[in-house]
């Protein structure tokens, strides 16, 4: 049976260096002893629809032409992508070849939503291209990134484009191995960071046969399934034994959480680690306080951007719910219309000076003393919060284009450090004030960076952030790997934010278990110790995940 090549796309606004990098890249597979052709999207090859379609669209008027419709346009760029797909890349593909493609469908949604063309139509017409490629899947999608183009581009649309890319990406990357590649260094470091990005199976400089990929090619081919998806590389990051130890301590920690759901008896486990000490759950979502701050705060009452806003960063301020229900023991009930700096202060210093801790342990909150004049930490955090309402701020946070745009104004403010803006954008994303991809960016905090450190002997140069994506990709990889059979969140995948949790938890975990990794922390205990709650949690979820009947459902059969 006829072997197949690899597919590699290169994606990414104009400006980014994508060209370049696509065709150094392919010589780089060259060079290995590779068979591979580079591939621009539409072509501009003489004799070719592509080149045809190309000339009509920068020269109509040498047609006869004086206006063209942009769906009628969209049409023909299909039409000269299906051609090369028949014509060029699938037979490559069978003969063996690894084929690098300069752009893809991705770019004709991008540029589509960009110019406002109909949403209905110009997804009808991609699937129709979709479907040209059958079975085949890119064995790597990279989206190359900049901070700013290489070349002059119209700003505005440029971010524009910038945005729709990465939320794409984060739509897609279930589907085919997406990698991010930052292009803002030297080309050779952009390439460095491709040629990490292949795992070793990938690597170059191997016989075109192992590098095969079993693919249903439409015309011939092998007729069988197609493979997982690929995953990131680890290297050139060389892990440590707490690797597999992160990995085993995330099923673990979830086949308790579903044991609890069924309301099966104690123990719940024969790990004593586990068993004795307090760890959150592998998903960030199900614990305690993220289940209260979902069901009792963000989804009770008034569903408007500035109450839902905030009532949530009143909760995430303190993060602790006992701080929460006295607040609403106090006033009757919590809203913004209502909010009255004195009447909230008035409770809280109460507590304080009957001896009640107001903030949960978790966070370490900035006494903002500084930044607002006062003495007392909770008063800096309430003017804080009433200067957030004045700014509008929940509003421009609903008109958002991504989270990292939700991060970089929350981050913007006094107290609100990077680590903190990125948890207060998590949890803005169970509301319905946002609805962005928990896959979009990571920050990891200090407990993941000890973590990490005791995962990973070096780094290789990668970032603590880039471990995480590339973990975060990797999961059924790895599961597979060491015969693990994860229990997901009612079919949702771990996500970057559960990963980079599950850093600081393996941190707390290895301290018992492998007391020898210290990594970069000093500390060699666990303090504190699990003590079950005697209320059940009734688990309920954002409902745009789709997981509340699906575990209703469940509930009923287990009962």
């Amino acid at each position: 049976m006829p072997t197949a090549g690899r597919l590699y796309v290169f994606e990414g606004p104009d400006g980014v260096g994508k060209s370049e990098l696509s065709a150094r890249f392919t010589r780089m597979l060259q060079e290995s002893g590779t068979p591979t052709m580079l591939c621009l999207f539409p072509g501009k090859e003489p004799g070719t629809l592509g080149r045809l379609v190309y000339d009509l669209h920068h020269g109509a008027e040498a047609f006869g032409i004086g206006n063209m419709s942009r769906t009628s346009l969209q049409l023909m760029h299909i039409a000269a992508h299906i051609d090369a797909i028949e014509q060029t890349i699938l037979p490559a593909l069978r003969t063996g070849t690894t084929v690098v493609l300069d752009r893809f469908w991705w770019s004709t949604k991008v540029y589509g939503l960009a110019d406002g063309n109909d949403r209905k139509i110009m997804e009808s017409m991609i699937r129709v291209e979709i479907a040209a490629w059958g079975a085949v899947q890119p064995s790597k999608l990279f989206l190359i990134r900049r901070r700013s183009p290489l070349r002059a581009e119209p700003q505005d649309r440029w971010a524009q484009w910038s945005d729709l890319y990465e939320r794409l990406a984060a739509e897609e990357q279930r589907r085919c191995s997406v990698v991010l590649i930052d292009n803002d260094d030297s080309v050779e470091s952009a390439l460095d960071r491709l040629r990490a990005s292949l795992r070793d199976k990938d690597s170059i400089g191997t016989k075109p046969e192992s590098l095969q990929m079993p693919l249903d090619l439409p015309g011939g081919g092998v007729s069988s399934p197609l493979s997982p998806a690929v995953f990131s590389s680890l290297s050139p990051a060389k892990p440590t034994v707490v690797y597999d130890t992160y990995w085993r301590f995330a099923a673990e920690r979830q086949e308790i959480f579903f044991k609890r759901w069924r309301r099966s008896s104690a123990p719940w486990t024969d790990d004593q680690i586990l068993s004795q000490f307090k760890f959150t759950n592998a998903y960030r979502a199900s614990d305690r306080v993220s289940q209260f701050l979902i069901k009792e705060v963000i989804y009770s009452g008034d569903q408007s951007e500035e109450e839902v806003f905030f009532r949530t960063i009143l909760f995430k301020l303190f993060n602790k719910i006992e701080t929460w229900r006295l607040l609403v023991k106090s006033l009757g009930r919590v809203t913004y219309q209502d909010f009255d700096f004195r009447k909230y202060d008035a409770v809280l210093s109460k507590a304080i000076d009957n001896g009640d801790t107001i903030y949960s342990a978790a966070y370490i909150m900035p006494s903002g003393s500084s930044a607002f004049g006062t003495t007392r930490k909770h008063r800096a955090h309430l003017k804080l919060l009433k200067q957030m309402m004045e700014d509008e701020v929940a509003l421009t946070i609903a008109g958002s284009k991504s989270m990292r745009d939700v991060f970089a104004l929350l981050r913007s403010y006094p107290m609100i450090g990077d680590f903190l803006a990125y948890q207060y954008a998590t949890d803005l994303n169970y509301s319905n004030l946002t609805d962005f991809s928990e896959m979009e960016f990571v920050v990891p905090g200090p407990g993941a960076k000890s973590g990490i450190s005791k995962c990973f002997e070096s780094l290789g140069g990668l970032t603590e952030a880039d471990l995480i994506r590339v973990v975060t990709e990797r999961q059924q990889a790895e599961f597979e790997r060491l015969g693990i059979d994860f229990k997901s969140l009612w079919g949702r995948p771990l996500q970057l934010i559960d990963c980079q949790n599950l850093f600081c938890e393996v941190d707390k975990y290895s301290r018992v278990y492998h007391p020898d990794i210290t990594g970069n922390s000093a500390r060699t205990r666990i303090k504190q110790k699990f003590r079950p709650k005697t209320d059940p949690i009734e688990y309920w979820y954002p409902p745009k995940w789709g997981l509340n009947q699906q575990i209703s459902q469940e509930l009923q059969q287990v009962s």
